[in-house]
């Protein structure tokens, strides 16, 4: 193959790694431990996987631009390549590295993987995909050769910093029950953090607000219909009818949230079966458009109906629903936020339990504990306060974990 069929890759590579901001790095750029033969990086659409591996490969190549290579799978070039054609092209020039995106677009992508790292056992490999990857393919087993990470939507924390530049270490659970106090003050003595956080609750998910914040929810809008119509059947073997069905499903559940509807007559609505119906509402899981609560953690091998149904973040709320109650944007982001980090289930009494210890209802200023007093280890999360006592714990605070 002629060498100049391979400009357009290594000019795309080159274009994108010299244009990317290295000024903010997301919570997993430092966990990810590189020098790992074989990485993998799954998250939702629009979370910053791609400016992630960017801004790696621009501060760690700089000397040596050549010895890495970025590529996108969804890139018109493929249609007449192969990601091998790339692969062994880049490797006999002297690269190193390749970094791979978008791999849910591509056929039998493990199996591809497994025989890359074969053939070329010492190149390292970097590539991204959806939330939606499965890992359990019986194809290729890569287990035992790669690590796999998982990047979610920005944290509060993060948002503080990307947006205002106001640094914050990530906390434990620990920290934010025992010392709520002294770090709530230090915080809201340097910025408005309430004005902050309402900011957050409507846009500060996702990374690419900052592009354009007056079309944030169009592009948001964009962004689901691209799941839906190109990367759930990239990972699944769905038609075009459950697609459609799905994209309904989303659209009737973004307004009941979060109260579970009557599951049969949803099924009933979507003209589909208990089987069929849950496993759109799985899919929808996966792809971190919903997030389900249920009484025991979830068996990943199992799909049962949930206890209830929100959408995956605030920042869908105010997307797809015209009338965001703001009870529910508080549950959603409470949820949201501890996910990322812990188990978080339904219980008995209470909105939440945390690592089935920690329980949690959340509410305004007028919240009391009368729901969950008597309880041991039982908290109030707390919205339009910037600072609590005792129990009474400010809700923001519980965006600073990740």
């Amino acid at each position: 193959m002629e060498t100049s069929s391979f400009e357009s890759i290594y000019a795309t590579s080159q274009k994108l790694v010299a244009g990317v901001n290295t000024g903010f790095h997301r919570y997993l750029y430092d966990k990810i431990q590189w020098k790992n033969k074989l990485i993998g990086i799954k998250g939702a659409r629009g979370v910053g996987k791609t400016t992630l591996v960017l801004q790696h490969i621009k501060e760690n190549f700089a000397d040596n631009p050549e010895k890495a290579l970025y590529v996108s799978l969804d890139n018109m070039w493929f249609a007449n390549h192969t990601l091998s054609d790339i692969v062994d092209y880049h490797y006999t020039q002297g690269g190193t590295h390749i970094f791979i995106d978008e791999i849910h677009r591509y056929p039998h992508w493990q199996r591809v993987i497994k025989n890359i790292t074969d053939e070329y056992p010492d190149l390292n490999i970097v590539y991204t995909g959806s939330s939606m990857l499965r890992m359990d393919n019986a194809e290729a087993d890569l287990s035992r050769r790669q690590i796999v990470y998982t990047l979610a939507g920005m944290s509060f924390r993060e948002f503080l910093e990307f947006d205002t530049g106001l640094k914050q270490q990530a906390l434990a659970m620990d920290d934010i029950l025992k010392r709520h106090v002294s770090i709530a003050m230090d915080i809201y003595g340097k910025t408005k953090i309430l004005q902050h956080f309402n900011r957050y609750l409507k846009f500060g998910y996702y990374p690419f607000y900052k592009n354009d914040i007056g079309s944030f929810a169009e592009k948001l809008l964009a962004v689901i219909n691209v799941i839906i119509n190109e990367d759930l059947p990239a990972v699944e073997d769905i038609t075009f009818a459950t697609r459609q069905k799905t994209r309904r499903m989303l659209m009737i559940l973004a307004e009941r949230v979060p109260q579970t509807p009557k599951m049969s007559d949803l099924y009933a609505s979507l003209e589909t079966n208990r089987e069929q119906g849950l496993r759109m509402l799985s899919m929808l899981e996966k792809a971190a458009l919903l997030q389900t609560l249920s009484t025991k953690t979830k068996n990943l091998k199992s799909i049962v109906k949930p206890d209830k149904i929100y959408l995956n973040n605030t920042n869908l709320m105010f997307a797809l629903s015209q009338n965001a109650d703001v009870g529910t944007m508080r549950e959603t982001f409470f949820i949201n936020q501890l996910s990322a980090t812990a188990v978080v289930n339904y219980p008995p009494q209470g909105d939440f339990i945390v690592n089935d210890r920690y329980l949690f209802e959340v509410g305004g200023k007028s919240k009391t504990f009368d729901q969950i007093k008597d309880l041991p280890d039982s908290y109030l999360a707390i919205d339009n306060i910037e600072t609590g006592h005792a129990h009474r714990i400010p809700l923001w605070m519980f965006g600073l974990m990740y």
